[in-house]
């Protein structure tokens, strides 16, 4: 497989206006390679966050051609999506637990729903609540952890099942430097186990704190790459 994302022509507008004029996200066209580790930046209101929509199949484009895993999913029947889904991690920048699990229970979550018997999800589970230093918190709930506390059981939750592809939106954003820089060794570590890894971020502090990761820029909806090493020409041929 060459590339395990591609967006061809991708263009996204919310609402109903007409035209690449009122687009969010125009003219997309880059591919990922399987087992990389990028990072999308830009200012905000550039697109990062409805680029990641797109990436994690919450939003379908509004024209263009979004392949993943090899199939086109812009065009896939809609009853597929949630196995295509269940390949992707997702670290959302609003948290999403669910406010009546304990954190034990939100990040056991994904294992659960790939069927994992619960006799073999106390180890995993208890181990990823070490690495993000939440082994005492298990039996909380969402309400009474503070935000960087949400935000370590959101990463947790989307890292345990070992995704091919994971996804975060700005996953350093509520913690202090150095649970970020623990955080991003998790990702890291991850990656060299062969997940694609697309972080979006502000902080251009944390792009050399990962060894041979790329950068995707976005500039008011357009990704900006001036070296090209991203980019590849749109196919003209049949």
């Amino acid at each position: 497989m060459g590339s395990i994302v591609r967006f061809e022509n991708v263009g996204l507008r919310y609402g109903s206006d007409g035209g690449s004029d009122g687009e969010t996200l125009s003219d997309l066209n880059f591919a990922l390679a399987p087992g990389a580790f990028y990072f999308l930046t830009g200012a905000s209101g550039a697109g990062k966050t409805s680029l990641l929509r797109l990436l994690y199949l919450a939003q379908r484009p509004t024209r263009g051609v979004i392949q993943l895993f090899d199939e086109d999913v812009v065009t896939v029947p809609r009853e597929r999506l949630p196995g295509f889904r269940r390949r992707i991690g997702v670290v959302f920048q609003d948290f999403r637990l669910i406010p009546y699990l304990s954190v034990y229970d939100n990040v056991a979550l994904p294992l659960r729903v790939a069927g994992v018997e619960e006799r073999d999800l106390d180890a995993p589970v208890r181990e990823m609540l070490a690495w993000v230093g939440l082994a005492s918190r298990s039996d909380a709930l969402p309400a009474t952890l503070s935000g960087g506390e949400q935000q370590r059981v959101a990463i947790a939750r989307a890292v345990i099942g070992r995704p091919e592809i994971l996804v975060a939106d700005e996953p350093t954003g509520n913690v202090d430097p150095e649970m970020a820089g623990r955080l991003l060794h998790l990702f890291d570590a991850l990656n060299r186990l062969g997940t694609t890894i697309v972080v979006a971020t502000h902080d251009i502090h944390l792009l050399s704190r990962v060894s041979n990761a790329q950068t995707l820029r976005l500039e008011a909806g357009r990704l900006s790459d001036p070296t090209g090493a991203l980019r590849y020409p749109p196919r003209t041929g049949a």
